[in-house]
């Protein structure tokens, strides 16, 4: 008999999501999550929209949010808008308090950090100390290695800071996108969470081809954007780098609906669009949870990884037109345009649930604001 019903490879976002499925779901599942730092979910903030999330979800999911605002802004040179509905937060530290005790709290299942991985099969784990875990279902969430990204891919990259401020700030809900900033070395926004009266989450973030990222020069930018819109930084709390892709190519989901089971990053479990992973990570969380484990490897699965494929494929395009139709210093016209659709486009594309119509309001529209057949047309394609 296996020891554990479910082995969790990786203590990120995604295991962490599975892991906390699945005791909401399935209680007396044998579960061990294996991750190799001594915390689980590294250092990062995921926010979410509430559309981008399943009903079915919302219980379990509750115990993650750290922070909830009712809408957001978005600013472009000449437009603006505000947003209604759910937009909440997750936190490292959150994930983490979260999930240790779902497994902790239960007695057939373990937690083990500090724990190297040495080999992943379908139905076993082998750690570098030499023992052996077996488990009916084996989720490999570790992420991508670096010579395992897809070079055809564009980046999201950021650095994030988290600054006390010497007095209150003037925000009721987070800035998505403010994008009244220099424009010219390709699409760059500031992302804002009001996580206080007086504290703040600042991203200074780029939509880029090249990976690479000054930490220093970008740290120093979050430091003169809070300057410039008249707070002033009692303190530097924490910090955060991302680098994220956003592939136009990319075999997919080859890995993603076979044992063991290739979940997050590695299994193209993303939104390619955004470079995002939590309304994906908790769409399969749910899933996993949702059956036996006995049963997880069947044609379900492979429905629901054809569908994602569906909606991964056309994200693929987006960011091919993003990328390489465009000139830098015009991409930011792509983005105003998309925040003048209706609030359901804008919701589908961020859950990636994509309608036919949405598609279409997508790519149809007068150019040059933004991804439309006729931009191509009157320009043709930057091949």
């Amino acid at each position: 008999m296996p020891e554990f019903d479910y082995i969790l490879v990786g203590g990120g976002l995604q295991n962490g999501l599975i892991a906390a499925a699945l005791r909401a779901r399935q209680p007396s599942a044998r579960v061990a999550l294996v991750e190799r730092d001594g915390n689980l979910g590294g250092n990062h903030t995921w926010c979410f929209h509430d559309t981008d999330v399943d009903e079915g979800c919302l219980d379990w999911l509750e115990p993650f949010v750290s922070h909830r605002w009712s809408g957001y802004r978005v600013e472009f040179p000449g437009f603006s808008r505000t947003i209604d509905g759910g937009y909440s937060a997750i936190t490292s530290r959150g994930l983490h308090t979260v999930v240790s005790l779902a497994i902790r709290d239960h007695q057939s299942s373990r937690l083990l950090l500090n724990e190297e991985v040495r080999s992943v099969g379908r139905d076993q784990v082998t750690l570098s100390s030499g023992e052996s875990l077996h488990g009916t279902v084996v989720v490999d969430g570790r992420g991508l290695l670096a010579d395992e990204v897809d070079h055809a891919a564009g980046y999201q990259k950021f650095i994030g800071l988290e600054i006390e401020l010497e007095g209150a700030h003037d925000l009721d809900r987070p800035i998505l996108m403010d994008a009244r900033v220099d424009q010219s070395a390709g699409y760059r926004f500031f992302y804002v969470l009001p996580l206080s009266a007086t504290r703040l989450l600042v991203e200074d973030t780029y939509f880029h081809q090249s990976p690479s990222l000054d930490v220093d020069r970008v740290r120093d930018e979050v430091l003169d954007y809070v300057t410039s819109r008249g707070w002033r930084t009692r303190d530097v709390v924490r910090e955060e780098v991302g680098v994220l892709p956003m592939p136009w190519s990319r075999a997919g989901l080859s890995r993603g609906a076979a044992a063991p089971l290739a979940a997050g990053y590695r299994g193209g479990w993303f939104h390619p669009g955004t470079g995002y992973s939590l309304p994906v990570a908790v769409r399969l969380a749910g899933f996993v949870a949702a059956r036996p484990p006995s049963e997880l490897f069947g044609p379900e699965l492979q429905r629901m990884a054809r569908r994602h494929m569906s909606q991964v494929t056309y994200a693929h395009l987006l960011n091919r037109f993003l990328f390489r139709w465009f000139p830098p210093k015009d991409r930011w016209a792509i983005f105003e345009r998309f925040y003048r659709l209706p609030e359901a486009t804008i919701g589908h594309f961020y859950a990636l649930r994509l309608t036919w119509l949405d598609r279409l309001r997508l790519l149809l529209g007068r150019p040059p604001g933004g991804l439309s057949l006729g931009y191509r047309l009157r320009h043709g394609a930057r091949e």
